[in-house]
């Protein structure tokens, strides 16, 4: 008698299809906001898109790291994979834990309340509107994602070229446009002191999510091949879309303008094109909110998927949906948390800031760690085939890492208490790895099938 089979993730994403992921989780609410802060900690105009370059670069370098990780142990675990090939799996679980319980819930609840708040502009609800509204957001997108990967990629491209295209419009308008300076409120401009690890805090922000690349290597078609390409296009768009749109806005708005601005496209939309250009950018906003969404949802439950496939308990959360091609019940759980999360945002309505400032520390010390991972994989299995090797190595993944430490150290600086808290909230699951799975040395969970002879 055949036992019957386990459904497994299968390679179903071109490498169009996952480009178009991978620009709308970097491609987000950040460049909306970031600008202003960014432009608050920067001496000069030069500097202003200096930054910016060098945000861009200090991310194609991880990209390029990422890519030799991926295409050697593709896996839909990705990073949680990598960690635990590497250090083992406590390391990988406490990684698993800090993704699950805090950072991907909490940026899915707060990029949902960022929608809530632009949807309960449109149409008001009351003061629980923006909560109302986010908690529905997470319902329906996780709904697409369960129903399917084919829906949640197809749903993916169109927010993704719809967000492309408005970004390429508020360029347009910045170079092309005829700027009516009338229609900008003038302003008393304070004495500004720049702190540019403060500046490339916000830039790396608005970068971030590149990383979550390595979670599609399950599903990606040839994924040992085509995740450099992946990663390498879809970094080198999201650079030039940033540094295109901040300069547009740079040339419009002046950099006295940006400081003094908290919603510099919108700001700049009305310079140039009246009412209607607010209306675009508001619209545009909500859509990148959307991309976003639907893409942490997407690459978020993969970890929930991984993690619990290496525990005593929850087995449930491990199993693939073999008609969706989607990890379903781990979507399920991760709705949960992240309805849990913007309920407790509904209470407290400075949590959006709060989750970011003590989720940081705990990001950037695990990127740290998948950093020096290269590395210790290098070393470990030295006769391994490398289908990608990232370029002037060592020198490259040294930077990374070096970049990663100095974000850590930024981020631990200038978060204070709330840093503590995620510390804390790390701390918390460490009882996790009595549940740990005794079987084998590595995570069980198959990788992708066009890999199996490199394992």
């Amino acid at each position: 008698m055949v036992a019957p089979q386990r459904s497994e993730p299968q390679a179903q994403l071109s490498v169009f299809d996952a480009v178009m992921i991978v620009v709308g989780l970097i491609v987000g609410i950040g460049i909306f906001r970031a600008p202003s802060i960014v432009a608050g900690n920067v001496a000069s105009e030069a500097m202003f898109i200096a930054v910016w370059l060098i945000g861009g670069a200090a991310t194609l370098i991880g990209a390029l790291c990422y890519a030799e990780l991926s295409a050697a142990h593709p896996n839909a675990g990705g990073e949680y994979h990598f960690l635990s090939k590497a250090y083992g799996k406590s390391v990988a679980m406490m990684f698993g834990w800090a993704r699950c319980a805090v950072i991907q819930t909490g940026a899915i609840a707060a990029v949902a309340f960022m929608l809530g708040d632009y949807l309960a502009q449109i149409a008001p609800m009351g003061i629980y509107g923006p909560a109302i509204y986010a908690a529905l957001s997470v319902v329906v997108l996780t709904a697409v994602n369960v129903v399917g990967t084919t829906e949640s990629k197809n749903l993916q491209i169109v927010v993704t070229f719809l967000e492309i295209a408005a970004v390429l419009a508020i360029i347009w308008f910045g170079f092309f446009g005829t700027p009516d300076l009338t229609r900008l409120t003038p302003v008393v401009t304070p004495p500004q002191t720049a702190a540019l690890g403060m500046a490339m805090i916000f830039v790396l922000l608005s970068y971030g999510g590149w990383n979550e690349a390595a979670y599609l290597t399950g599903e990606l078609k040839d994924a040992p091949r085509n995740i450099a390409k992946v990663l390498t296009l879809g970094t080198l768009i999201t650079v030039g879309l940033y540094v295109l749109t901040n300069w547009a806005m740079l040339s419009v708005l002046g950099l006295d303008g940006l400081r003094n601005s908290n919603a510099v496209a919108a700001d700049m939309m009305r310079v140039v094109a009246g009412r209607p250009g607010e209306i675009l950018v508001t619209l545009a906003i909500a859509v990148a909110a959307v991309s976003t969404l639907n893409a942490t949802i997407f690459t978020g439950s993969r970890v929930f998927y991984a993690m619990a496939r290496d525990l005593t308990v929850m087995r449930w959360v491990g199993t693939w949906n073999g008609r969706g091609k989607t990890p379903a019940n781990a979507q399920l759980l991760q709705a949960a948390i992240a309805l849990a999360l913007i309920g407790m945002g509904a209470v407290t309505r400075d949590g959006f800031k709060a989750m970011i400032d003590y989720t940081a520390p705990v990001f950037w010390l695990f990127l740290l760690l998948v950093g020096l991972a290269l590395f210790v994989l290098r070393r470990r299995y030295p006769q391994r085939p490398l289908p990608y090797r990232v370029p002037l190595y060592p020198f490259t993944p040294i930077v990374f890492c070096l970049t990663c430490a100095y974000m850590l150290y930024a981020s631990l600086a200038y978060s204070g208490k709330a840093a503590l808290v995620g510390l804390v909230v790390l701390a918390a699951g460490t009882p996790i790895l009595l549940f740990k799975s005794k079987h084998g040395g590595e995570t069980s969970y198959r990788t992708a099938p066009s890999n199996t002879a490199l394992k």
